[in-house]
C-alpha cells in the first residue's frame, strides 16, 4: 500500500550529548495526508462498462492509500438516446450532475472544489464530455487528469474534431488504455504528456453462483455437447451484430450444432434482428435474449459459452474482452482499434482476418479446429489475468497523478 510520507527529516546526527558522548541516530518523519483524488464519472447504479470500471478503479486507488473524492453522473443521455435500455440511468437520484444538463455542470463542480481535492481525474468517453472538461478545468483550481477510454466517439459526430480542440484545451495530462488510443492522441495533441495503461480484467461478480458447464447449459435448456457463441453486451451498430448473423451461415456449416447466444441490451430495434435471423434460415441455431443482465445472469451465460464473440465495425478496447477473460472464456474479435492488443491469437482467442461475414466465419473456424485444446487456451488466460491486475494499475495510475498534482 502506499504510504505518502513527508520530505522533512529531523534528525541529531552528529550531535554530541553535554558530557561529550554522542547521541544515538534517529530520523523523524512527518506523514503527509494521502493524495486527495476528486473522480468524475459515472459510478453505480448507473449501468454500463464505464461506471463499473469507475468502480473497481476508485476500490483499488483507496486501496493503494489514495483518497477518493468521487462526483458521479445522476444521468447520462435523454431517455430517446438509449431506446430506453438501462445504460446512463440511475437506480437512484445521488448526485446532481447530468451530463446532457449544463446547467447542473457549476453546482457539481463547486460541491466537488469544496473537498479539496488535490488533483482530479475524469473520465472521457464521448465528444460530449469536452465542454464539461473545459468548464471544470476553469473552474477546478487544480489539475485535471482525463482517462480516456475512447478518444474518438463510436458513432462519428460531425463536430468531433472541435470538440478534441477543446480537450486539448481542458487536460493537464491523459491516462489511456491502449496503444490505438495513445496514437490518436499523440496525432491530436502532440505536446500532451500522458501513460498508456491497459485495462483490466473484470473478475466475475462476487455475488455470481460459480457454475460448471454442464450445470449452466442445463440451466439455459442448451445441448451439452455442442458450441457456443456468446454476443454479449449493448447491442448498438458499431458492435457488428448483423455481420456475426450473416456469417452464421458459414459457420453452421461446419457445425450445424452451434449456437449463438444474444444476451444485452438494444439501443436499436430488435425486430430487424429478429428478420434477418428469419432471412437466413438460422431460427434454430440463434438464441435472442433481449433486456438487461444481472451480474448472476452473466455468470450464467459466460459459464455456458465456449467463445464470445465482437464482431465490431470501430473499437478503441472493450470490457466484454476483459469480462470473457474473468470468467475464463476466450473471444473471437475483429481486427478494429485495440481489440487485437488484448487477444494472444491462438491462446486467449482468434482475431478474424478482416471486417467483414467471411473474416468473422474464418475466425470461427479456428475456434472449432481449437476445441480440442481449449485446456492450454484457460492456461494462457489465467496468465493474462494475472498480468492485468486492478492493483497494478491503480499503483502506475496513482504514480503518475501523484506527479502530475505536484507539478506547479
Amino acid at each position: 500500500m502506499r504510504r505518502p510520507v513527508s520530505s522533512l527529516n529531523f534528525s541529531n546526527r552528529g550531535l554530541e550529548s553535554s558530557s561529550g558522548a554522542r547521541e544515538p541516530e534517529y530520523s523523524l518523519v512527518l506523514p503527509l495526508k494521502p493524495l486527495r483524488i476528486g473522480f468524475v464519472s459515472p459510478f453505480s447504479p448507473l449501468k454500463g462498462g464505464i461506471a463499473r470500471f469507475s468502480g473497481l478503479l476508485r476500490e483499488a486507488l483507496q486501496a493503494q492509500g489514495y483518497e477518493v473524492i468521487s462526483l458521479p453522473f445522476r444521468k447520462l443521455y435523454p431517455d430517446f438516446v438509449t431506446n430506453g435500455a438501462t445504460e446512463g440511468h440511475s437506480l437512484a437520484l445521488d448526485g446532481s450532475l447530468v451530463l446532457f444538463n449544463p446547467l447542473s455542470w457549476p453546482s457539481a463542480i463547486r460541491s466537488l472544489m469544496a473537498r479539496k481535492p488535490d488533483i482530479i481525474l475524469i473520465s472521457y468517453w464521448t465528444a460530449l464530455l469536452a465542454p464539461f472538461c473545459w468548464l471544470l478545468r476553469r473552474l477546478a483550481g487544480v489539475r485535471v487528469v482525463v482517462l480516456l477510454h475512447n478518444f474518438s466517439s463510436h458513432d462519428p459526430l460531425f463536430f468531433e474534431p472541435l470538440m478534441q480542440r477543446l480537450l486539448a484545451s481542458s487536460a493537464d495530462a491523459f491516462l489511456t488504455l491502449s496503444g490505438v488510443v495513445s496514437q490518436e492522441l499523440s496525432a491530436a495533441i502532440p505536446q500532451s504528456r500522458s501513460m498508456q495503461l491497459f485495462h483490466p480484467v473484470y473478475d466475475p461478480e462476487p455475488d455470481a453462483k460459480a457454475l460448471s458447464r454442464a450445470e449452466a447449459r442445463r440451466a439455459l435448456d442448451l445441448n451439452a455437447g455442442a458450441p457456443v457463441l456468446l454476443f454479449y453486451g449493448y447491442v448498438r451498430r458499431y458492435k457488428g451484430l448483423d455481420l456475426l448473423l450473416r456469417a452464421m451461415p458459414a459457420i453452421l456449416l461446419r457445425e450445424s450444432s452451434l449456437k449463438l447466444l444474444i444476451a444485452g441490451e438494444f439501443h436499436e430495434d430488435p425486430e430487424g434482428y429478429r428478420r434477418m435471423i428469419k432471412q437466413l434460415g438460422i431460427q434454430g441455431s440463434v438464441d435472442l435474449r433481449p433486456g438487461y443482465l444481472s451480474g448472476e445472469q452473466s455468470a450464467l451465460l459466460f459459464a455456458a459459452a465456449d467463445a464470445v464473440v465482437l464482431p465490431y465495425r470501430s473499437a478503441t478496447q472493450s470490457g466484454v474482452v476483459q469480462l470473457a477473460y474473468g470468467y475464463g472464456v476466450p473471444v473471437i474479435v475483429t481486427p478494429v482499434g485495440a481489440l487485437p492488443e488484448g487477444v494472444l491469437h491462438g491462446r486467449t482467442g482468434w482475431v478474424a482476418p478482416d471486417v467483414s461475414r467471411e473474416g468473422i466465419a474464418a475466425a470461427a473456424a479456428e475456434f472449432l479446429e481449437s476445441r480440442g485444446r481449449l485446456s492450454e487456451t484457460v492456461s494462457a488466460i489465467a496468465e493474462f489475468r494475472r498480468d492485468s491486475s486492478w492493483e497494478a494499475f491503480a499503483s502506475r495510475a496513482g504514480g503518475f497523478l501523484e506527479t502530475e498534482a505536484a507539478r506547479k
